[in-house]
């Protein structure tokens, strides 16, 4: 029996739009493997590899990783998933990175997650976390059962200076500035698909009808 052939996909939209739930759910039903930039970055900065620490020496400067850089450990992790149908999250950002993406992989859909900016001010000014283990709270819809504490270990939450509303404000006007580029790069490609709402589990159902036209469906 054939093997069905390989699927590439990315997923792009603002902090706060709900893509990593819908990027876990498109690999949990299609079986594509993800690849978040993020945790790339992270992960070969925690393990000092060459590219890692290279980056790791902007950021320490308050700069941003160069498109060479962020391209080169992006496309280095992309060789160990050859074999494989993959999801892209958080790369690329800017028109050069995708051009050079676009040498080696040709990119069959780009998601595009469209959630107005007072619904993700909303979520993200909302989030609060305890700090010892990353566990997050959202006043709105996963308060914790005491305003402020933790529920397991009694200690303060904390909100994050990103979550802070003039800082949400600032990230969602800087995002949208990065990708538009992108977004246009690829319509004039004409695979980029966007998917509107305010609710993550109402603009799911969209997307996997769409996916399930161009793959089986695993659960």
């Amino acid at each position: 029996m054939a093997s069905r052939p390989l699927f590439r996909a990315l997923i792009m939209g603002p902090p706060g739009s709900g893509k990593g739930t819908v990027s876990e759910r498109i690999a949990k039903s299609f079986g594509l493997k993800q690849l978040s930039s993020g945790e790339v970055l992270r992960a070969n900065i925690r393990g000092h590899t060459e590219v890692g620490s290279l980056a790791k020496s902007f950021i320490d400067k308050g700069k941003l990783v160069p498109d060479n850089v962020i391209t080169r450990l992006i496309l280095q992790e992309l060789k160990n998933i050859d074999q494989y149908s993959w999801l892209l999250d958080g790369f690329p950002r800017t028109v050069p990175q995708a051009e050079e993406l676009h040498k080696i992989y040709q990119l069959d859909t780009v998601i595009k997650l469209k959630v107005p900016f007072e619904t993700i001010k909303e979520r993200l000014t909302s989030r609060w976390i305890h700090p010892g283990s990353g566990r997050v709270y959202n006043t709105k819809f996963n308060p914790p059962a005491v305003t402020g504490i933790d529920d397991l270990t009694g200690e303060p939450l904390v909100q994050r200076d990103d979550d802070k509303p003039e800082t949400v404000t600032l990230r969602l006007q800087a995002y949208e500035e990065l990708t538009q580029p992108v977004l246009e790069y690829y319509r004039n490609r004409g695979i980029l698909e966007v998917f509107s709402g305010t609710e993550t589990n109402k603009i799911w159902p969209h997307v996997h009808a769409f996916l399930s036209k161009k793959l089986p469906v695993l659960c």
